[in-house]
């Protein structure tokens, strides 16, 4: 049982779970947008956010002089496997993928590492962390999969960039409540600025939206399957959301909250 643990806490702390979380809802846009024959975009996204992931946590135990434990040799060692895969997926990718690929780098390494004289990372500016997450979110799970794939920019592709936005920003919210205790108050997250019981509401709110953008789907006549599976997701969410406090533990949010896109690609396959 504790070896089962252990291989548990590695999918967990070495972003393998997250990783999964990202592919899925890279798989999702393919789904939604009809796109087929495209694989490269979603080892690239798995790989990429399996390293991308590693690299904000780590980046400072691997830099610092103490010892490094067994847990992190291996995490590296996964990190730089994902590295190679990740540069090689993303030889294979349209050139203007490329370039937007580059500018989420970017912001990954602006939220990790400071810029700026006398500045913190992003990560540590006041508010900003949560909007950088999401749109980077956006950006890979979106943005990419529609450029590689070479097809027209509609209406629908902003209607998913929104809704996107939307779902990963309450996740976040779930991660700020659990995180509230131990985050610098300087940080000024949405509950530290506006209270638990608000952040819940303005979840709630943002949850309502995410279903009814979904009317205004260009497709939606044909997809009312689809419209069911996303208010599904939009429930499950909301019960994430109503029973989130400080006190939960960290497999809360880094493995049950991580797996909603898990479980809405499942669902799309299954249904």
């Amino acid at each position: 049982m504790r070896i089962l643990r252990k291989v548990f806490d590695f999918y967990i702390d070495g972003s393998i779970h997250v990783g999964l979380s990202c592919l899925s809802l890279i798989m999702m846009t393919q789904n939604m947008f009809h796109i087929i024959g495209d694989d490269w975009i979603g080892y690239f996204g798995f790989f990429g956010s399996v390293l991308g992931y590693n690299f904000v946590k780590y980046e400072g135990l691997a830099r610092a002089k103490n010892k490094i434990g067994l847990k992190l040799k291996l995490i590296l060692i996964l990190s730089f496997l994902s590295l190679l895969v990740a540069v090689f997926c993303f030889l294979q990718l349209q050139r203007i993928t490329q370039i937007v690929s580059v500018v989420v780098f970017i912001l990954t390494l602006l939220y990790t590492l400071p810029f700026f004289p006398n500045r913190k990372n992003a990560r540590n500016w006041a508010g900003v962390k949560i909007y950088i997450v999401a749109l980077c979110w956006v950006g890979v799970t979106v943005v990419l999969p529609i450029l590689d794939s070479g097809i027209s920019i509609t209406s629908d592709f902003y209607l998913k960039c929104i809704q996107r936005f939307i779902l990963i920003f309450v996740l976040i919210l779930i991660f700020e409540i659990i995180d509230l205790a131990k985050d610098d108050p300087h940080l000024k997250t949405v509950p530290q600025q506006i209270g638990v019981k608000r952040t819940k509401n303005l979840g709630y709110i943002l949850l309502m939206i995410f279903c009814v953008l979904e009317f205004f789907n260009s497709n939606f006549n044909g997809t009312i399957e689809y419209l069911l599976l996303v208010i599904a997701i939009a429930v499950i969410v909301t019960l994430f959301l109503f029973f989130v406090n400080e006190k939960r533990s960290k497999y809360y949010t880094s493995f049950w909250v991580e797996s909603v896109p898990i479980l809405w690609w499942w669902l799309v396959l299954v249904f």
